[in-house]
């Protein structure tokens, strides 16, 4: 048996911890032969909440999960962590202006990055869930000056099997044939989601999914703003927000990273930019990445045509306007 890996969940005692802390106990993310210490934060007032967690967690009787740490302390939180996933933030609150959510939220990511920075392991993957998750994640970087700034993920996971979803209902054809589907830009309503690379697998027999679909004004109307909506429709329906599909999109996202994505397959991750795509640099962008050896690399050369191309400066401008805030509120 390996070592245990030491894996962070903040926000631990909320909904979407709930779900993705039995995935990942179970062997979802990091295999089935690797075994846990779980370290679970969350703020001082939700410690007998966590308490019950920790209960349910030693009650499933996970043969992976050594060991349990609840605390409310980012230093024992991220003391050699080699995973963090960062699930706690502000939610947006009704009224709640996008500044005043990124005012409340880049203290928290700013905390978290120097805790990160003093205590987890160099190599750390860090996979930001709480939104506004790209900013938050280029903040949480920033504090973490010793530690690679490819090490810093945001989620577009969710998008990307919210869109996977939608093509494979549309062909009604299993989920699992379709692949390559893009999420660009942020983790917002300004995100793109892609089905033009997009391919369906009908038994072994590779088509791309917008022939297969034939419908260009259904994949620019309807498919694109059911995506980017998909979450607001979730919690009109629910009156709670998406939790279950956020955890196993979180769970997907790591176990990718740590395991690799499959030959002629890739994935949309929000991740620091150089520039590719003519996207602004140094924002946190999800682009469509394969990984290999717990790195990540740009797919590139895929052509972008002028619809996409005004989809991508659309969401990269959002990006750029919510960076300067962050950095405004910091240097304030």
């Amino acid at each position: 048996m390996a070592e245990p890996l030491r894996v962070v969940v903040t926000g631990a005692a909320g909904q979407i911890a709930y779900s993705l802390l039995y995935m990942i106990a179970k062997g979802d993310v990091f295999g089935p032969d690797q075994p846990l210490i779980l370290h679970l934060l969350d703020i001082p007032v939700m410690m007998g909440v966590l308490e019950g967690v920790v209960m349910e967690l030693a009650d499933c009787a996970l043969p992976l999960l050594r060991d349990v740490i609840p605390t409310d302390d980012p230093v024992v939180a991220f003391t050699d962590v080699s995973s963090a996933f960062l699930v706690g933030a502000m939610p947006r609150k009704q009224g709640m202006e996008r500044k005043d959510l990124l005012a409340a939220n880049v203290k928290i990511f700013k905390v978290q990055g120097e805790a990160l920075d003093k205590y987890a392991k160099k190599d750390v993957k860090v996979l930001v869930v709480g939104n506004p998750a790209n900013t938050n994640a280029l903040i949480c970087s920033k504090y973490a000056p010793s530690i690679p700034k490819e090490n810093f993920s945001a989620m577009t996971r969710l998008d990307q099997n919210r869109a996977q979803a939608q093509i494979a209902a549309k062909l009604n054809v299993p989920v699992g044939t379709v692949s390559n589907v893009i999420i660009w830009g942020n983790h917002s309503s300004t995100q793109y989601p892609d089905a033009s690379h997009a391919v369906i697998d009908k038994n072994g027999n590779i088509e791309k999914a917008v022939d297969a679909i034939g419908n260009e004004q259904w994949l620019r109307e309807t498919f694109l703003a059911t995506v980017q909506k998909r979450g607001a429709a979730v919690i009109a329906a629910r009156k709670m927000s998406s939790a279950m599909s956020a955890a196993k999109a979180a769970s997907d996202h790591m176990r990718d990273w740590f395991l690799g994505t499959k030959s002629g397959k890739f994935v949309s991750m929000g991740v620091i930019s150089a520039g590719a795509y003519g996207v602004p640099k140094d924002v946190i962008f999800s682009f469509p990445v394969i990984i290999e050896n717990r790195k990540w690399k740009v797919v590139e050369g895929l052509p972008i045509d002028d619809f996409s191309r005004s989809m991508l400066d659309a969401t990269g401008k959002e990006l750029c306007e919510e960076r300067e805030e962050a950095l405004q509120i910091i240097q304030a």
